[in-house]
């Protein structure tokens, strides 16, 4: 019996089913590569679902933490607080888009930036209505299950969500809904289900993680801004996996120009170490109570030194920059691919920086989703050593998330795979 089988029986005795997990077991990684408990090497395009933007084991993230061990692990930011802490609530309210005074709160989990970022929204406005989106992903946590715009598997056998949450159609013209279409819904929710005066927040993902990599047009974006304006509403910028120089810029709100009110960041945050911040305004940051935002393991002295090496590496090995040259190689090879002849499967190719994906389909004219060819492609890659990851409200997109200072050689060895495994899944559905 091979480890990865023992460990699969071990999985399956020991750990709740509900979390979902892939089949390969990892031993130790480096770079942009890992390896499983056999021995088997695997590109790594999911960078732990775009959090190991440096890669794994950066020497200096690596360093920073070993420093910070040799200190203190762990006081308790209400009991004990740091300087480390202070400095990166800094840089962060300095690195944010907006021409205002901003404040910062650490937490640990991406879900608990969007629910603390809510909290500051209603507590600030004295309203109790949200605006989310189809297709978006805001979290696990009943709250975060409200905002997702996506039923299965994150709202499914979990009962009524929280009550005031509205979605609105996110503008997707692969989808046929144009940013006009999306904003006039927005118009005529604020006339048949909710007085735009009892809205706290709108909250939207310039990219789309777990919808399928759809980006936001960014004059939508600049118009979704001054609709809040009008209203008095807060806008909420999901950066969770788009940021963090993901997209070519440290914020992908940056490609429009527009300053949301707050942002909420994770995953790149702290290159692997488990760390979240809401930022923005400060008078809207400041607006909950003493002790009415925070927790036990807030703000965690390793993950912070984890955060503030990381914020050091994008800047010194220039990651944005990194990202936008990756993510434009990345997509003009699938572009590519998409042309040849028995690859009609493509429907779309999409992208912003190192955030790309493509999407399956039965026919490129009804534009039907394939889920079956999706799930096909990478089991076939997974076989051939790469890892990459499905999503899409219709389970039918592919993501590429590589760390963003993966070598020109471990890119087109990745396509070559990603290449062959789309031939071999193709044959594979089709006989």
């Amino acid at each position: 019996m091979s480890n990865t089988a023992e460990m699969k029986i071990r999985r399956e005795k020991a750990v709740a089913n509900g979390v979902g997990t892939r089949g390969i077991y990892v031993e130790r990684a480096q770079d942009s590569e890992l390896w499983d408990v056999d021995g088997k090497r695997f590109i790594d395009f999911a960078a732990g679902i775009a959090v190991n933007n440096a890669g794994h084991r950066h020497p200096k993230l690596m360093a920073a933490v070993a420093k910070q061990c040799e200190a203190f692990t762990h006081t308790c930011f209400h009991v004990a607080p740091y300087e480390s802490y202070i400095r990166l609530a800094e840089r962060l309210n300095s690195l944010t888009p907006g021409d205002f005074e901003k404040k910062t709160m650490l937490v640990t989990t991406g879900a608990e930036a969007v629910e603390n970022a809510i909290k500051m929204a209603r507590a600030y406005t004295g309203r109790s209505g949200v605006i989310a989106f189809s297709g978006g992903f805001h979290g696990r946590t009943l709250l975060g299950m409200a905002l997702c715009g996506k039923v299965a598997p994150y709202k499914r056998s979990f009962g009524a969500m929280p009550p005031e949450i509205h979605h609105v159609a996110f503008p997707n013209e692969f989808h046929g809904i144009s940013p006009e279409m999306s904003l006039a819904q927005l118009e005529l929710l604020f006339k048949s289900s909710i007085d735009p005066e009892r809205v706290a927040a709108i909250v939207i993902e310039p990219v789309q993680g777990e919808g399928g990599f759809n980006i936001a047009d960014f004059e939508f974006l600049r118009k979704l801004r001054q609709v809040a304006d009008d209203h008095g509403i807060l806008l909420v910028a999901d950066e969770v996996q788009a940021g963090m120089a993901r997209t070519g810029k440290m914020f992908a709100f940056e490609h429009a120009g527009v300053a949301a009110d707050l942002v909420t960041m994770a995953k790149g945050l702290a290159g692997g170490f488990p760390l979240s911040a809401v930022t923005g305004r400060a008078e809207v940051v400041d607006a909950p109570p003493v002790g009415g935002i925070g927790g036990t393991y807030a703000g965690n002295p390793l993950a912070v030194a984890a955060a503030n090496a990381m914020l050091d590496i994008i800047e010194d090995e220039g990651l944005c920059q990194n990202a936008a040259k990756i993510g434009a190689n990345i997509k003009k090879r699938l572009a590519a691919i998409s042309k040849r002849q028995g690859m009609e499967a493509i429907g779309d190719v999409r992208g912003l920086g190192a955030m790309v994906a493509f999407e399956m389909v039965k026919s490129r004219e009804t534009r039907e989703p394939d889920a079956e060819l999706t799930g096909a492609i990478v089991a076939q890659a997974e076989k051939r050593g790469l890892i990459i990851l499905p999503c899409g409200t219709r389970s039918n997109v592919i993501r590429l998330l590589p760390p963003l200072n993966t070598s020109d050689a471990v890119v087109e060895d990745a396509l070559d795979v990603l290449e062959t495994s789309i031939e071999a899944a193709i044959t594979q559905t089709q006989s």
